[in-house]
Parts: structure tokens; C-alpha cells; sequence
């Protein structure tokens, strides 16, 4: 069977059939066909003898006295294919590795603990980092050697994985002191490193070398941040809008502005389908890694929210619309959960399913639409897309905008509502050809964390657009994680699929589940979510405080024993753990006046203020903490009757404005609210006036006059 068929599932046996293999999995399969994990599934026919991690690997590797050769990945990742067709499908390197090695496969989104700890070792042992990653271990779990993609063979600087495994498996036999000294040098040196407290305590000054550090990196030409591969990094963004609202620096917002519109004209958008890719290999936003994580598209929608609330711009309304378009209709289970990926590759091809070539476009939209798209859109005849590996265009075009449709239209002698409309209907016509082509492989894992960064770009997306599809999708996936993804004691778990949900849940799956339940709580009003926001915050600071240092580890205490107990703040391609547990727990400090929430989120930013005032701008999401604690920040409780026309008109004020520092909580004038009066019982002074909706609004211990008038709450938050 070829790859793409094994991503598509058209190899594998059946349950019933699964059931009565032998333990390894038989003559056709290795151990991983016992999995639920597509990416391990996709390795379940590799000749490589393949185990999940866990006790029984590593009690094999000590008996038969090997070394263990980890692999780490992801289903949806291009160079992670590349490496399972050169190296992990060739019977002479499975043979070497077999030889060699206890060879194990992790699925780096199902644990992200695992990846964590050994993607530190990857980084310290090689300066970089990435997945694939390869690391070679003791059976005692302890790294001695580390990479990331190797070829089969030694090819432009990088040692191959055949003579690599000859000489790895040699030095265990012959030379295993070397081996165990290495292990023991990079085993101490990171189980001892601790963050570092800063000199000077964080404050405004500190979010300003935030900003000039973003400054410094922000390409003015293009948007965005650096000058060789681009990612989307919304978190950057959402900083930026926070800098500009504290300071007025237009250079902030304009930043924000030109790397959202980049990043909506670029190849690196679905212009057909909607949706974003995983980043941009080149500095235009044209050539990207084609996967789709669910995590971008939620982190994204939320940064357009963000930027519509700021600017009032309908453009990146849209934009949010397009994004949560793609994610109902192609990434929503029957049970409500949110899909993890799409899969870049498509017929063994990376980008196939998504690109065009003029001739394509002729003959699916006739002259005068061909014509249309292909100068809208900048497809050329030869193509514009380079595969990666060989640098030789592939005659394919990504289509992309380089001008806006306002600029078009003028440019064309039309009306931009013309415009509009005419490439409407030639994106329909086009999304209709698509869908006949051979669609890349849908990684249909339901993951409690990157649900709850869903749930919460849902949530906000519903009170920010008006639009209640947006809510309920929100408010249906975070019933299915809270019934389908909680244990009897209340711990989150993981992953859910084909009917199991497994492994215990970690720092990011409680951090953004209670982001979503807050943001779900400011949408609805239902205290059940405020509630469940309050408990599962609760249950993550029993498992995961670090009663020593502060801050919070990845791995709850009854977690995997590894060298290292890890501890996440980078905010890379999705926020840290840490940066999002800080945030809610201020919402929460403001919504239930519990002072313990501000005071564990100031500790987390004490833990960590040496790494934050060496390089603040890479924990932006994090600073958005120490935003909301330098303040002002605002306590907004609404009392009125739900639904009647003067408390919406206060509630959509409030969401249509940018006012990033603050809470808002809603109190029912006629309902019991004695769920309420316990979480918030500060709110049982606070009643309509006169019986008409009334706003209270507080601030840094202080509070204004209660008012009925919204233009005089208006004028308070502005």
C-alpha cells in the first residue's frame, strides 16, 4: 500500500479483524495498529517495528540491552512524510533501525509532554528544533543523540539515517560510556535549569521592549515578523492591538492591519475553500506548508475579531466569517467536537488539492471568468508554485490577490460590489471542481485543547458578529469535551476518537478549555459555564502548580515520570499553558473578586521575569497578562432584564468596542441568581435602577456612579 493510501485509512483491517492479530500486530502490521492515533495508524504497515510509547517498550529495550530510537511527529506534517517514504518504508532502513533499536512512535498533538521535554533536548543538542524529530535514548528514557528529519542517505549536510543508526547502534555495543556520559551531561543540565526572576519587577516599560523588539523584526514591506518563512503568530497581533489601545503608537495598529490583509491575499489563505495554511515558506505569504490546523484558524479568527472591534472594519469581520465557514462545514464531527488538521499532502504531493493551473481554470470557467480569476488571482501559465525539495516549479499556480478589490475594481473598470459578486461565483464553481479531486487526509482527532481555543473563537465570533450559529456551535463543542472528555473525578483527558476518549488531560487542555468557558460565559450569560470555568481553574492549579518556583507545569502530578518535569511559557505557533492560565485568571480575579486568582497570575509572571525581560516579545500572548495588571483594567456588571432592547443595547456597545482589560457580567433583574451570588457574591448590591437596565462599572477598587444611559457607559470605556 502507498502512502497516501495508508492516510487515507484504505489499508487497514477492520475492527472486528483488529481484534484477533497477535500483539505485534502480525506479518502486515507493527504494534501501532492497536492505536487511535492517525499519525501512529499512518506508520501501522511500516517494515520499521514500530511500539507506542509506553512501559512495555522500554522494558523491551532493557531486555534486549538497545539503545531506543524515538520518533516524534505529526499526521499532517510534509517532512514527516518525506522521512516515513525514504527512511521508514525502505526495507533496508527499517532492517538497520530493527537491528539496532527499540524503535518508538509519538504522536506529538496527543502528547505534547513527551514532546516537549525532548524537543528541549533536540534544541539544546543542535541549536533548532522542529518535526520531524528524532532523538535516540537509553532505555531508561534518556537522550544521548538528537535530530530532526534525516534522509536515508548523507545528502547536502545532513548525516543519513542508514549510516547514522550503524554508527549510534555501534557505540552502544562497543563504546556505552560515551553514550551514557552524553545522556547524563544534557539529563542534568535541563532537569536543573529553572526560569530565572528578573532583576526589576515587569511593568509598562517592559511591554514597550515588547513592542520595539516587534518592531525590529516586523517586515515593512510584506507584514509580518522576520524576513525568511512566515508564520501567523496571532498572539503577536492581539499584543500589538493591546500596545495601541494602552499607548495610541498608530505604528502598532498599522502592523496589525498589514499583516492581516498579507495574510488574507496571500497563497498562504485558501482563496477557494477558505481557511489557513500552516505558515508561508517564503517572505510574501506565497508558498506555504499546505496543512490546516484547527488551532490557526481559531487563534486567527480571534486576532480579526480583535482587529474588527478595533478598527470597525468589515474587512476583517469577513475574514472571521471565511475562517468559521471552513471550520463548521469541514472540520465539525457529528458530535460537535472540532477536527485537529488537514493533511498538506494529497496524492503524495504536497499542495496538490489546492493548486490550479491556467489551463484548469479555462476550461472549468470558460474565457471570460478564466480570464477573470486568472489576472484577480495571479495564476501564471508555467506556474508559480516550487516544490520545496527540488526547487523546479511544478507548472501550478496558488492563487493569490496582490492588490485589494477596491484597487482591482478601479484597476478594472468595475464597481467593487461587481467584483465581489462575479468572484463569488467563480469561488463557488471552483469549490465545486475541488471537491472532486482526491481531498488530503483529515486528521479526525478531537483534542480537548485545541477545542477550547475553538470554542473560544466561537464564543467571541458570536457576541462580536451578531451571529448565533457562531455561539451555538461553541456552546454544543463544549458540551461534548465536558461530557465525552471529563473523568469521574472531573480531570480533563485528551484526545477523543472513534468513541474512546484517553490519556490524561494536560496544562493546555485546562488552560483552554476555561479561555473557552470564559468566553462562552461573556456570550451567553449562562452561569453553568462561569461555573465550570471557576472548577476546571480550580482542578488545574491542584494539578499542575509548581508549589516551589510558581508558575504551572505540563504534566499533572499524577503525570508520566520523565527527567524532567517541564514547564512551557514560549508562546510559539499557539499561546503557552502558562500564558493562557494567567489571562483567565485574572477574568476570573475580576469576575468573582477572588484576590487568590490575581495573586497565583502575578506569580506566574514573577516565576518566569527574568526570560520575560530578556526577550519579551515572544511570550506576547503572556503579556497580555501584565497588560490587564498595569490596568486600567474594568469590572462591568450589566443588571437588567435578558433580551429586552435596553439591556442589548448596553451588551452589543460593550462587545462592538475594543476594551481588551476588562470583565462583564450580566445580572438578571426578574431570575434567581443564587448560582451567580456564590461565584460573584459582590453582584447582590448591584439592581436595576428604575427598573431599567443599569451599568455598573468599576475600576482598580474604585466605581462610577451606576448609570442607565448607554452613551455614558459608552464614553466610560473609550
Amino acid at each position: 500500500m502507498d502512502s497516501q493510501a495508508r492516510r487515507t485509512h484504505a489499508y487497514f483491517p477492520t475492527p472486528e479483524e483488529i481484534k484477533i492479530l497477535p500483539p505485534d500486530g502480525g506479518a502486515n502490521f507493527n504494534r501501532l495498529i492497536f492505536e487511535k492515533s492517525p499519525y501512529l495508524l499512518q506508520h501501522a504497515a511500516n517494515p520499521v517495528d514500530w511500539r507506542p510509547w509506553g512501559d512495555e517498550a522500554f522494558e523491551q529495550a532493557r531486555k534486549e540491552d538497545k539503545p531506543v530510537f524515538l520518533s516524534i511527529g505529526y499526521s499532517t506534517c510534509h517532512w514527516c512524510h518525506v522521512m516515513e517514504r525514504e527512511s521508514f518504508e525502505d526495507p533496508e532502513a527499517a532492517a538497520l533501525l530493527n537491528k539496532h533499536f527499540v524503535c518508538i512512535k509519538v504522536d506529538r498533538e496527543e502528547r505534547p509532554d513527551i514532546d516537549h521535554v525532548y524537543m528541549s533536548v533536540t534544541q539544546a543538542m543542535t541549536g533548532a528544533g522542529g518535526w520531524p524529530m528524532s532523538v535516540f535514548l537509553t532505555p531508561d528514557k534518556e537522550p544521548f543523540y538528537a535530530g530532526t528529519y534525516f534522509p536515508k542517505e548523507d545528502h547536502m549536510g545532513r548525516p543519513g539515517l542508514m549510516r547514522l543508526s550503524s554508527l549510534l547502534g555501534e557505540l552502544w555495543k562497543n563504546e556505552r560510556s560515551k553514550a551514557l556520559n552524553a545522556a547524563q551531561q544534557v539529563v542534568q543540565a535541563l532537569s536543573q535549569a529553572q526560569p530565572k526572576k528578573g532583576r526589576e519587577e515587569l511593568g509598562p516599560h517592559t511591554l514597550g521592549k515588547a513592542f520595539a523588539g516587534l518592531k525590529a523584526s516586523y517586515d515593512i514591506q510584506r507584514g509580518g515578523f522576520g524576513r525568511g518563512n512566515k508564520f501567523p503568530t496571532p498572539h503577536n497581533l492581539t499584543f500589538l492591538l493591546r500596545y495601541w489601545k494602552r499607548t495610541g503608537d498608530a505604528e502598532a495598529l498599522a502592523m496589525v492591519e498589514k499583516t492581516l490583509r498579507a495574510m488574507r491575499m496571500g497563497g498562504i489563505y485558501d482563496h477557494v475553500g477558505f481557511g489557513i495554511h500552516r505558515y508561508a515558506t517564503d517572505p510574501d505569504w506565497l508558498l506555504p506548508h499546505f496543512e490546516k490546523m484547527l488551532y490557526d484558524q481559531a487563534l486567527t479568527a480571534n486576532a480579526l475579531l480583535e482587529a474588527y472591534q478595533a478598527t470597525g472594519k468589515e474587512e476583517y469581520a469577513a475574514n472571521a466569517r471565511e475562517i468559521f465557514t471552513y471550520v463548521l462545514r469541514d472540520m465539525t464531527s457529528p458530535e460537535g467536537g472540532f477536527y485537529s488538521a488537514e493533511d498538506a499532502d494529497s496524492e503524495g504531493e504536497e499542495g496538490k488539492f489546492y493548486v490550479w493551473t491556467t489551463e484548469e481554470i479555462n476550461k472549468i470557467l470558460g474565457k471570460e471568468d478564466g480570464a477573470l480569476f486568472i489576472s484577480a488571482y495571479n495564476l501564471v501559465k508555467g506556474g508559480n508554485f516550487f516544490d520545496q525539495a527540488t526547487g523546479q516549479k511544478t507548472g501550478d499556480s496558488i492563487p493569490h490577490l496582490r492588490k485589494d478589490l477596491a484597487q482591482l475594481a478601479r484597476d478594472m473598470g468595475m464597481e467593487k460590489a461587481e467584483l465581489e459578486s462575479r468572484l463569488e461565483k467563480i469561488r463557488t464553481a471552483l469549490f465545486a471542481e475541488r471537491k472532486k479531486r482526491i481531498h488530503p487526509y483529515k486528521d479526525d482527532k478531537i483534542l480537548t485543547d485545541w477545542n477550547g481555543l475553538m470554542i473560544a473563537a466561537l464564543a467571541k465570533g458570536g457576541r462580536v458578529l451578531g451571529d448565533d450559529k457562531y455561539t451555538l456551535a461553541a456552546v454544543r463543542a463544549a458540551n461534548f469535551i465536558l461530557d465525552a472528555l471529563q473523568d469521574g473525578q472531573g480531570h480533563l483527558q485528551k484526545r477523543f476518537r472513534e468513541g474512546e476518549a484517553a490519556l490524561p488531560g494536560l496544562l493546555d487542555d485546562y488552560a483552554f478549555m476555561v479561555w473557552g468557558l470564559l468566553e462562552l460565559y461573556e456570550s451567553t450569560f449562562g452561569v453553568k459555564w462561569l461555573k465550570k470555568a471557576v472548577t476546571l481553574n480550580e482542578t488545574m492549579l491542584d494539578l499542575f502548580w509548581d508549589r516551589d518556583h510558581g508558575g504551572l507545569f505540563m504534566s499533572p502530578v499524577y503525570g508520566e515520570k520523565l527527567f524532567m518535569r517541564g514547564k512551557d511559557l514560549y508562546d510559539g505557533a499557539q499561546p503557552s499553558g502558562n500564558s493562557a492560565a494567567a489571562v483567565n485568571l485574572l477574568r476570573l480575579a475580576g469576575i468573582t473578586a477572588n484576590e487568590e486568582c490575581r495573586e497565583k497570575a502575578e506569580a506566574i509572571l514573577q516565576a518566569f521575569s527574568g526570560q520575560i525581560e530578556a526577550q519579551p516579545y515572544v511570550y506576547t500572548h503572556l503579556l497580555g497578562a501584565l497588560d490587564f495588571i498595569v490596568g486600567p483594567a474594568l469590572e462591568i456588571v450589566i443588571c437588567g432584564d435578558q433580551g429586552a432592547r435596553d439591556s442589548t443595547v448596553m451588551l452589543d456597545g460593550v462587545n462592538q468596542r475594543f476594551v481588551p482589560n476588562k470583565v462583564l457580567v450580566f445580572r438578571p433583574n426578574t431570575e434567581d441568581c443564587k448560582e451567580l451570588d456564590e461565584l460573584a457574591p459582590y453582584t447582590r448590591e448591584q439592581a436595576c435602577v428604575e427598573g431599567k437596565a443599569t451599568a455598573y462599572v468599576c475600576q482598580g477598587y474604585t466605581c462610577q456612579r451606576p448609570t442607565t444611559d448607554p452613551e455614558a457607559l459608552f464614553r466610560i470605556l473609550s
